[in-house]
């Protein structure tokens, strides 16, 4: 891959709480359009360097650039490269007193400083989008957390990320809404969003990541394109954790 290809590039990244090293020397590039799925079990330290990409966590050491823009450079706007970085979470974050749209609007009114008739525009096209516009003037403890997750979803789309960071977005849902929330991003995914996925959804990850990384202990063992991380695993790591789990 060119350098010039890359819209995501984590050269050398770790992470280190008092004795704990979290991530060992993580080296990660994304191209633009790509969607990269990253699997590993609990405390591999996926969620830690999804959260390093937009300094929700400082790393330690080692570089982290969006866009050509190292953004944990000294002097780096923090705050506008996290424009570049939509990020949903396994929690959905929504205010309770705002509708669904308002939820969504909150920050093209703060941060992009938009008109509210602007703003409504955009956060209607984005509930839209998710299937959620009917729920527009629904507060969240009228939806269901599939569909609180959809307005997650909606929210971060608002602000035209170049990059999507999904952290384990189905793991608090039933799974009967689970598949709802996976075929929005398999739609987002279709329409070229680029996109860094970590989750225990297999059957998503076989299906619609262009590449999937397998992590363990703050390390990644192995990447490759699906297939051949699902049925030929290089690692015995990998295939011990792929063979506990019911790939489908």
């Amino acid at each position: 891959m060119n350098m010039s290809e890359a819209i995501v590039q984590i050269k050398n990244l770790k992470k280190v709480y008092g004795d704990n090293v979290v991530l060992h020397d993580i080296n990660l590039e994304v191209e633009k359009g790509e969607v990269v799925c990253v699997l590993g079990p609990s405390g591999s330290g996926k969620s830690t360097m999804l959260r390093c990409i937009n300094l929700l966590e400082i790393p330690t050491s080692g570089e982290v650039w969006v866009n050509g823009i190292q953004i944990n450079a000294k002097g780096t706007d923090i705050n506008k490269a996290r424009e570049q970085l939509g990020m949903v979470f396994q929690q959905f974050n929504l205010f309770p007193h705002k509708t669904a749209q308002g939820n969504v609007e909150l920050a093209l009114l703060k941060v992009r400083k938009m008109n509210k008739e602007q703003a409504a525009e955009i956060a209607y096209a984005q509930l839209e989008r998710v299937g959620l516009a009917e729920r527009a003037d629904f507060f969240p403890s009228q939806l269901s957390g599939g569909q609180q997750q959809r307005v997650a979803i909606a929210r971060a789309l608002a602000m035209e990320p170049t990059v999507m960071l999904f952290d384990e977005v189905t793991s608090s849902l039933d799974p009967e809404l689970v598949r709802d929330v996976l075929n929005v991003m398999r739609d987002l995914a279709e329409g070229g969003m680029t996109m860094i996925v970590v989750t225990h959804e297999m059957g998503f990850a076989r299906d619609v990541a262009d590449r999937v990384v397998f992590m363990d202990g703050g390390y990644i063992v192995e990447e490759g394109p699906p297939e051949a991380i699902f049925e030929n695993p290089q690692h015995e790591r990998t295939k011990t954790f792929l063979g506990h789990l019911k790939v489908g």
